[in-house]
């Protein structure tokens, strides 16, 4: 198949509306390779985007829809400020309004929000001490930069995110004290790139405490310097989530549609 194939109008699927028509395929793109690699659990998860300058204007995916199967043109457009949102025919989950509609209105960073309970996360999550001590490179990425919650209070409903909001504070990750994980980021790209190696960082933490053997935990100096590389790193995010693109242009093209 032709890379112009491979983007082309699939038969029988509707395209999406002109409106944030790239926005809209980061976004199903992401739901897409969070499936792939088995980060998302059900339909219980949610991906959002902002598309407007005050952020309060997102793309979020619409109630029960499986990660895999998500296409651009079926993402939901809502407005954090509309209070009728939830009386709307295609309604968000509450859990994905409540959670992300506060955070669209109170995180200037979160351009991009992607909650899952992925699995080594989710555990992290779980532990009294949901810290992540430097002990490689992936986990020393995090060092000093990740927020934890530790007021779990239900499934996301009521004020719950209007707390995760203001808990976040200017972090890109939040671990959700026996919940899951929370990232933002200014782009899909950054986001994703984000969520990815955090779950990775927490894979290598929780298989280390496995063991049962001692940590090789790194000084304060080297961890700091590490995070600091990374964040350094040049286009890190944009070619890697180019290249998950590229595979679905391919693979599954009707993601764009």
């Amino acid at each position: 198949m032709s890379r112009a194939d491979a983007v082309a109008p699939v038969a029988g699927v509707a395209q999406p509306e002109p409106d944030h028509r790239e926005e809209r395929a980061d976004l199903a793109a992401a739901f897409r390779w969070a499936a792939r690699l088995n980060l998302h659990e059900a339909v219980a998860n949610h991906f959002s985007l902002a598309v407007s300058d005050d952020g309060a204007q997102f793309l979020i995916n619409p109630n029960g829809r499986h990660f895999s199967r998500i296409r651009a043109s079926e993402l939901l457009l809502l407005d954090a400020n509309d209070p009728h949102t939830m009386d709307r025919p295609d309604a968000p989950d509450p859990t994905a309004w409540a959670i992300h509609g506060a955070v669209h209105r109170n995180v200037p960073q979160g351009r991009c929000v992607l909650h899952v309970h992925s699995k080594y996360a989710t555990v992290l999550a779980t532990l009294r001490d949901s810290s992540m001590p430097p002990i490689d490179q992936n986990t020393m990425r995090f060092y000093e930069r990740i927020a934890v919650d530790d007021g779990f209070d239900g499934m996301g409903l009521g004020d719950e995110g209007e707390r995760l909001s203001r808990c976040i504070g200017n972090h890109e990750v939040l671990v959700l004290g026996n919940h899951g994980v929370l990232v933002v980021g200014p782009t899909v790209a950054r986001a994703f790139d984000t969520l990815y190696y955090f779950e990775r960082a927490c894979e290598t933490l929780i298989t280390a405490y496995m063991t049962g053997k001692e940590l090789r935990v790194v000084s304060d100096a080297v961890a700091r310097k590490t995070a600091e590389q990374w964040a350094a790193y040049p286009n890190i995010s944009e070619n890697y989530f180019r290249e998950l693109k590229a595979i679905l242009d391919e693979d599954e093209p009707d993601y764009r549609w």
